[in-house]
């Protein structure tokens, strides 16, 4: 069989492997953080968030078109990502079979069945590798962008390795332009396929400079740097820039149409680049004829864009940043909201803000012109203590808890100044450590569970290799791991097997063909290290960012696949060739890809997993009709975003998300009402051209010394308004409205509340006329306006609800007029006083009785599916939810339901799958006291042995590891003599004295 055709079909067959693992293990609906956006937005072709994703978007409608209902549609975009995923190993597998063989034709230009078997297997094994590997898996089973993105960056990288097989023949630069047109479609994916740049110079520089040089290298890193520069700042935001600057000469000083400068740019730009490219082939520049070329190429490419532009001028539902002319793009494009971080020169975390300077001038579109809108503030920092190359830096978004992290990551004193060896410390402990090793130590080598870790916690998510000689000095003995902790499903161990295979495959192609080793050496580096250190992230992080760097481990891969080659080679030479070749190849299918398949696959397989779409349902079911919904963060906005947007649930729920609501696009589309007319748009007072970007951004607290509380709707005037009285100079000179008083309250029409009938029966004597309140706030953020101002202008008019994932600091001092109803806390015209911990208001027990035990879903999560980190965050709400709906029903003496609700809570989050937690022990004294003693009894053992084998692990680690866990060491004892005291109290007594027994040695704080 010809090489080329046998290369085919087993390409075909890992494409066949991976595509039917991914078919098999995707979500059947949304998955949290941004697939909701996305998969709404593939689904009406809306726009997504900064920097957006137009061709994303255009593919994925594509395949909901296949979708045969609405609650498929998920399903079919998330099939996207698993195909776009198995063609991505498809070319992973052709790239290491190019670079295979390349090699092997070097020692004999007429391959060998022997030979042409290790190339086949070097391919599968390194495809199948990275197709079971951690990060790239979990992109490749939900609706994101990263699947499609990564086949981009597979395909550019198999083209140049075409390219450079047949760089020869006449027309083999058509490879080259083929890669410039996908580097342009990719930018409307994701940026991440442009560092593949840099490597595909070198490839053209090897092949076409026989005798290479350190010059000649240097000079194809500095131009490959050069055109990734071009690309990502010239075509992606200098083009849109200079777009605003011809806007502003022909709109605003011309009076012509809005448009006609983006447009006539573009035309110099279009004749421009047709008189280059007619004027390079008449003179035989063949590189500048190719490089204008591919420069159109890659603006074709990048023209996907104009959907967006055309999408967001029909104002659909999800609008992000509204990127409808020449400003907001280029605000879109540039990632403004996400603001800078310090690059190569920026302040240390210590350094003080000691001034401010004006940044460019922001212009909105108004009536007939652009209009100013101000300049934005650029915060200065003490440049005393600022260094060249910043790691532990600080800017404007920097918060205490940062700098806390800095201090403690350091090991520095209150007050202390970072070095620069501090500096460094933070780069290679932290940045490239934490936030690179460690994620791809848990692709090739073993992760301890899918806990989310920053760094400073031996139980979270560190790495783990399986060998307890090697995991036990820095995490601890793990096999003495509390068995419900031990049971983690993102538990796996690959005993350095992948990693190894992969040293050796890298040291065998640096010894056979150092110049492709390079080749693939820039890849890894840039996909990896180089982008870490140009992203320069920051600590704490809401989530892992492993997903950013999977083409660093794509790259790696393609050593995995090598390594089978270096077996190989040192096989045969001790038994036949062929035997040598497929006994490399099956050991190492088994060893590699196999091991990892089978560590991987409970921790990936997403099948009947519901959980996220079925608790955004239950966001909305928690809300009365026609209510105004405020959530705050990704995972209680984009599903809920896409049950409405897709699958069409409860629509008059107008959704109002906190960080959005500082802007002052998102503000005008608040007002406006959903595009099927049931969402409502919102009731401000605030002019629209008060709250323009810079202006009112923050509205600090100066107290004026009012004679008693400020009528809430009164200080919003107030506070808005452009007369000289209601302003004061800062010290720069500028006037700026402020904030009088934090106390006020709101009129409250009491007939008119009573009426509509959502008050309880028992909470009817409470309402009151008028409700007071303080804001907890040295300030207000233009987000905080504008719900005050949402507040004061509706009254009660339409049902008003926070949910109950935000922190207490989003609600404003509201909280002492909560009413709970479900997964969602209803703004109400009584007080309740603030009990301990976290709960707020009144609980409306009949309603969340309702709610809880009938109409809420649970996303299968009894049916022993897998528990992502999200879905066990989520599940500490909903207990307590469940204990909180118990109690109250207790409280009315209704014993019977009481008992109802927690066997339902313990029926749909069953131990076995959704663990216990420290607070849960309030279930057991529920039980208790509602006479359900063996059901307290049963859930008081299971507690008392969790806590008693984790007080057992702690006290068995080093003292240096335990000292980390004293708080954690204490709660243990704390819980277990609490379930002791619950026995004795409620008669016992032989299961307290066991416990007391039991819990003696835990009972004391430890001593370190």
């Amino acid at each position: 069989m010809r090489y080329e055709r046998l290369n085919n079909i087993v390409g075909w067959l890992v494409f066949a492997v991976a595509a039917t693992v991914y078919m098999m293990t995707i979500e059947p609906t949304v998955s949290f953080w941004d697939c909701g956006e996305f998969i709404s937005a593939c689904y009406k072709l809306q726009v997504v968030h900064p920097p957006g994703a137009p061709l994303f978007l255009m593919i994925g409608r594509l395949f909901t078109l296949f979708a045969p209902e609405p609650a498929a549609v998920a399903a079919a975009v998330n099939a996207m990502s698993g195909i776009s995923s198995a063609f991505t190993i498809l070319f992973l597998f052709w790239t290491i079979t190019a670079f295979g063989r390349k090699m092997a034709e070097k020692e004999n230009p007429e391959l060998t069945v022997g030979q042409r078997i290790a190339i086949m297997g070097a391919g599968a094994v390194g495809a199948l590798a990275y197709c079971f590997s951690d990060s790239f898996w979990f992109s490749a089973v939900e609706g994101e962008v990263y699947a499609l993105s990564s086949l981009f960056t597979a395909l550019v990288f198999w083209a140049i390795l075409k390219w450079d097989r047949h760089a020869d023949e006449p027309d083999s630069n058509r490879w080259l332009i083929l890669i410039a047109y996908l580097m342009g479609l990719s930018i409307g994916v994701h940026l991440l396929n442009l560092l593949a740049i840099p490597a595909i110079c070198f490839v053209y520089y090897f092949r076409k400079v026989k005798n290479t040089s350190t010059m000649g290298v240097i000079t194809t890193g500095v131009i490959g740097m050069a055109i990734l520069a071009l690309i990502q700042y010239g075509v992606i935001l200098y083009l849109p820039k200079i777009a605003t600057r011809f806007e502003l000469m022909f709109v605003n000083g011309m009076g012509m149409p809005f448009g006609s400068g983006a447009i006539v740019m573009i035309l110099l730009l279009l004749g421009g680049m047709i008189y280059g490219y007619f004027y390079t082939r008449k003179k035989g520049m063949v590189i500048w004829n190719t490089a204008i070329l591919g420069l159109a190429f890659v603006l074709m490419g990048y023209s996907s864009y104009t959907s967006t532009i055309v999408r967001s001028k029909a104002n659909p539902n999800i609008d992000m940043n509204n990127p409808e002319e020449a400003f907001s793009l280029l605000s879109y494009l540039s990632r403004e909201q996400y603001g800078d971080r310090p690059l190569l020169y920026g302040p240390y975390f210590t350094a003080e803000l000691v001034d401010q300077e004006e940044g460019p001038m922001k212009y909105y579109r108004g009536k007939d012109k652009y209009e100013e809108a101000g300049r934005e503030p650029i915060p200065v920092f003490d440049p005393k203590q600022s260094t060249l190359f910043p790691r532990a830096y600080r800017r404007a978004g920097t918060m205490q808890r940062h700098i806390d992290f800095y201090k403690s990551w350091l090991k520095l004193r209150d007050g202390q100044v970072p070095s620069f060896a501090d500096n460094l410390n933070f780069l290679f402990s932290y940045q490239l450590g934490h936030m690179w090793a460690r994620y791809f130590f848990w692709n090739f080598v073993g992760r301890q569970n899918d806990i989310q870790g920053h760094g400073n916690d031996p139980e979270k998510g560190n790495w783990i290799s399986g060998f307890s000689f090697i995991d036990e000095p820095r995490i601890g003995k793990q096999e003495n791991m509390p068995a419900y902790k031990a049971a983690n499903k993102g538990n796996n161990a690959y005993y350095f097997l992948p990693l190894l295979l992969g040293i050796i495959g890298l040291y065998y192609q640096m010894k056979k063909d150092n110049k492709d080793f390079w080749v693939v050496m820039i890849l890894f580096l840039f996909t990896g290290i180089l982008i870490n250190v140009y992203l320069n992230p920051e600590p704490l992080q809401p989530r892992e960012r492993d997903y950013a760097y999977s083409a660093s481990f794509y790259t790696y891969a393609i050593w995995i696949g090598l390594g089978v080659m270096a077996l190989f080679d040192w096989l045969r030479k001790k038994s036949p060739e062929t035997v040598a070749a497929m006994a490399v190849t099956a050991v190492s299918l088994v060893a590699v890809p196999g091991l990892m398949a089978q560590q991987n696959w409970d921790d990936h397989n997403r099948g009947n997993k519901y959980t996220a779409r079925d608790f955004a349902i239950n966001y909305l079911e928690s809300c009365a009709p026609n209510a105004i919904l405020f959530t705050m963060g990704d995972n209680d906005t984009y599903p809920l975003w896409y049950a409405q947007e897709v699958e069409g649930i409860r629509t008059d729920v107008k959704i109002v998300n906190l960080s959005l609501l500082g802007t002052d696009w998102y503000i005008n589309q608040m007002r406006q009402d959903s595009r099927d007319g049931k969402g409502k748009g919102v009731k401000f007072s605030i002019d629209q051209s008060k709250i323009v970007q810079g202006l009112r951004d923050y509205i600090p607290f100066y107290d004026a010394k009012l004679p008693g509380a400020a009528e809430l709707g009164e200080m919003m005037t107030f506070m808005t308004s452009d007369e000289p009285g209601a302003k004061l100079a800062t010290q720069s000179g500028e006037q700026v409205n402020y904030m009088p008083t934090k106390e006020v309250y709101i009129k409250v029409n009491k007939e008119k509340v009573l009426k509509d009938g959502y008050i309880p029966q028992e909470f009817i004597p409470l309402v009151q006329d008028t409700l007071k309140f303080t804001i907890p706030r040295g300030g207000l953020l233009k987000n905080d306006l504008m719900v005050l101002d949402l507040i004061a202008s509706n009254g009660f008019e339409r049902p008003i609800y926070f949910t109950i994932s935000m922190g207490p600091d989003s609600y404003l001092g509201l909280q002492e007029y909560f009413q709970l109803e479900g997964l969602n806390y209803r703004f109400v015209p009584y007080r309740t006083p603030s009990q301990q911990g976290e709960t707020f208001g009144s609980v409306h027990t009949d309603l969340m009785f309702n709610n809880v035990m009938t109409k809420f879903r649970w996303g299968n999560m009894d049916k022993g599916i897998y528990i992502d980190p999200e879905t066990s965050r989520m599940t500490i709400n909903l207990r307590s939810n469940f204990i909180r709906l118990a109690e109250a029903l207790f409280a009315k003496g209704d014993k019977a339901k009481a008992i109802q609700v927690l066997d339902r809570c313990d029926q749909v989050m069953p131990n076995e799958y959704v663990p216990y937690i420290l607070y849960n022990y309030r279930i057991v004294e529920l039980y208790y006291l509602c006479g359900a003693t063996d059901k307290a009894k049963k859930i008081s053992n299971i507690l008392f042995n969790m806590y008693e084998s984790e007080a057992r692990y702690y006290s068995s680690l080093a003292p240096k590891q335990r000292n980390f866990y004293e708080r954690d060491l204490m709660n243990a004892g704390a819980i277990m003599n609490e379930l002791s005291r619950m026995a004795r109290t409620f008669n016992e007594t032989k299961l307290a004295e066991e416990y007391e027994r039991r819990s003696k040695p835990y009972s004391t704080p430890p001593q370190f």
